[in-house]
């Protein structure tokens, strides 16, 4: 049913989140923080319970090389996504640049399981639907924290529903068993990831004195920073004490 909402839902949406998006200032647009703060008792229980101790016995289990290759195929079909995405913010060298990555890792990477692309300097543009809501000017809104998903805003969170149901061209395509093969791979790239920024995450969720305002504010500042949004009062490059 979803694969059929007619793209006038996007426009929508767009609306939507531009009418409940205020500018964001100095202190985090947070009314929702009584509900917040219970998906983020859940978030955290379900990676001290589950995902944390399943991602280190994935990794001690599986060899490097196939962890890599599972998370190589994850990310390769996620890139028909990106293109789109490039393709909507009039990006059109990114959306070259994904568009040969996907070519390439497809074919002569296998399938995705390697990563030729990389080797030759053609880098992924990572991107997705919020990045391209912020570009037609629709600001972050409050704060959300999503259950499964984590840390997020009224803009990106509505986003990534967009980006997994309306603008991700493998995911309406693939059918069983490789549709299968995609889901337990982009949950292999999740318990990878997991391990490679174990410090960090744990230092946040069970180092840190409140670990909800912790991870707001390390989710606000790295979201703002990746998007560039310097119209933010809250806008900090972390590189800047660097140069």
């Amino acid at each position: 049913m979803f694969k059929r909402l007619p793209i006038f839902a996007v426009a929508s949406l767009v609306m939507v989140v531009s009418a409940c998006s205020p500018r964001q200032g100095a202190v985090a647009d947070d009314p929702f923080e009584r509900l917040n703060r219970s998906s983020h008792a859940f978030n955290k229980g379900l990676d001290r319970n589950i995902l944390s101790p399943l991602s280190k016995t994935y990794t001690d289990v599986v060899p490097d090389p196939v962890e890599d290759s599972v998370s190589n195929f994850a990310r390769n079909l996620s890139l028909p996504g990106k293109v789109v995405n490039n393709a909507l913010q009039l990006d059109l060298s990114s959306a070259a640049r994904n568009s040969a990555r996907f070519a390439l890792n497809s074919t002569v990477g296998l399938v995705g399981l390697f990563d030729p692309s990389q080797k030759i300097g053609l880098v992924e543009k990572n991107t997705d639907f919020g990045e391209t809501l912020q570009g037609w000017g629709v600001a972050e809104g409050a704060y959300l924290e999503l259950p499964l998903f984590g840390p997020s805003n009224m803009r990106d969170g509505l986003a990534r529903f967009v980006d997994m149901l309306l603008l991700d061209p493998a995911s309406q395509i693939l059918k069983p068993p490789v549709s299968e093969y995609r889901t337990a791979s982009t949950m292999g790239a999740l318990l990878q990831t997991r391990q490679i920024y174990g410090a960090q995450i744990d230092e946040v969720l069970y180092g840190s004195a409140d670990s909800y305002a912790q991870s707001r504010l390390v989710y606000l500042q790295s979201r703002r920073f990746e998007l560039r949004d310097i119209a933010s009062d809250d806008y900090i490059d972390p590189y800047a004490e660097f140069e």
